[in-house]
């Protein structure tokens, strides 16, 4: 089979969607705005969990894009939106000033009069502080724009017909993966974990990679169904690629579930002092309900669903279970980071004496999403209609439009 180059995007229907996408961004900060000046502590919080999700999507997607370099996996007709996803990261870089600017607001640790008085944040210190603090984040953002920017040079050369960079290509994806997994990690320790800098789980680092994996599937599943509906694509997606992208969601959402009851099981059988209250905090107070949520529909419904090889194949219904991911994965965020605040926004381990943060949703958990989305969306549809959708330089292409995982 061969592949044009010129497969081109459906770039009228682009721009709708960017134009309508951008109007929702400006919405969103404006809100936004409107909260930091009326509601401080809750703006960054809210920030911060929005944040996480975008941020999730785009590196689970670069991701997905080593992996399928290293493995030629056939699903790679989907790498388009790997790619495009992965250039949104100098966005996601400016995005993440917010977080920056809100560190005496949401962390602890960034208190010296408050590490003064407490002889496990002294010990942590060297670690959690603002400069270093900082200087990982630098780290972690060059890492990822480094690694994304070389991927798609490269690609584009690949395109281009030079055979010689498939090479490099997978060795940058190898090397890329393991900076991937201790950036993830870390960057999850700093930006979420020491929300609470008493708690610790050696299992936290999978949590994030197994989430943003979802996510990036998630998406790819709703983009793809986007694309099916119209030309080129609507002539060369067929059901089995739908199939593949399911499975591999089915996969997810169980490494999911595998990971947090991991992290559960083994917080109850350690009984440690630093992370019991962890998890107490996330099953009293109105959070069970969010924690009994999650486990239903986070895993049983969308798992018992996915056993249907018939919705894997059917773009119309397996892209309702990915619109539904994307929201759990916000929840499941959600519940990562707001049960450290009470209900005025602030962390309660910048408070005095023993206190619980009661179940709240604030409006600004709305306007923060539909801020950093509505931008976030906006770049990528930008960086999709850049390229042909199809990467004509693929030497697994063929096999990936004619079939897929053996499906037919």
């Amino acid at each position: 089979m061969n592949v044009d180059t010129t497969y081109s995007p459906p770039v009228a229907d682009i721009d709708r969607v960017r134009s309508k996408a951008l109007i929702a961004g400006v919405i969103g900060l404006v809100g936004c705005g409107v909260g930091l000046l009326v509601d401080r502590d809750h703006f960054f919080r809210a920030w911060l969990v929005a944040y996480m999700l975008f941020l999730g999507i785009a590196l689970g997607s670069m991701a997905l894009m080593m992996i399928q370099h290293l493995s030629g996996g056939v699903w790679g007709v989907f790498r388009r939106i790997f790619e495009a996803s992965s250039r949104t990261l100098p966005l996601l870089a400016v995005l993440f000033l917010p977080v920056v600017l809100g560190i005496t607001t949401l962390y602890p640790w960034s208190h010296p009069d408050h590490v003064a008085t407490d002889e496990i944040l002294r010990h942590k210190s060297a670690y959690l502080n603002t400069t270093f603090f900082v200087i990982r984040a630098v780290i972690y953002f060059a890492g990822w724009w480094g690694i994304a920017t070389l991927l798609n040079k490269w690609s584009r050369l690949q395109d281009a017909g030079d055979v010689a960079v498939n090479t490099r290509i997978q060795r940058l994806s190898g090397a890329g993966l393991v900076f991937y997994a201790l950036a993830v990690t870390f960057a999850g320790i700093d930006w979420i974990m020491s929300l609470n800098p008493h708690w610790y789980s050696t299992i936290f680092g999978f949590l994030m990679m197994g989430g943003q994996g979802l996510a990036a599937l998630a998406f790819t599943i709703i983009v793809s169904t986007f694309l099916f509906k119209r030309e080129p694509m609507s002539g060369l997606l067929k059901p089995h690629h739908f199939h593949d992208l399911g499975k591999l969601m089915f996969a997810f959402v169980m490494l999911w579930a595998y990971f947090n009851f991991s992290q559960y099981l083994l917080t109850f059988a350690a009984n440690l002092v630093e992370e019991i209250p962890y998890m107490l905090a996330r099953t009293s107070n109105g959070w069970q309900y969010l924690a009994i949520f999650l486990v239903l529909f986070h895993f049983f419904v969308p798992w018992f669903l996915l056993l249907s090889r018939n919705l894997k194949r059917t773009p119309h219904r397996l892209v309702v279970i990915a619109f539904w991911i994307l929201f759990v994965r916000f929840a499941d965020i959600f519940m990562l980071v707001s049960p450290e605040f009470d209900a005025g926004g602030e962390n309660l381990h910048l408070l005095a004496g023993e206190h619980a943060s009661h179940f709240f949703i604030h409006w600004l958990d709305i306007a923060a999403p539909l801020a950093i989305g509505g931008l976030w969306l906006w770049m990528f549809f930008g960086e999709l209609r850049q390229r042909p959708l199809l990467a004509a330089g693929d030497p697994y292409l063929r096999e990936s439009l004619e079939t897929a995982g053996g499906g037919h």
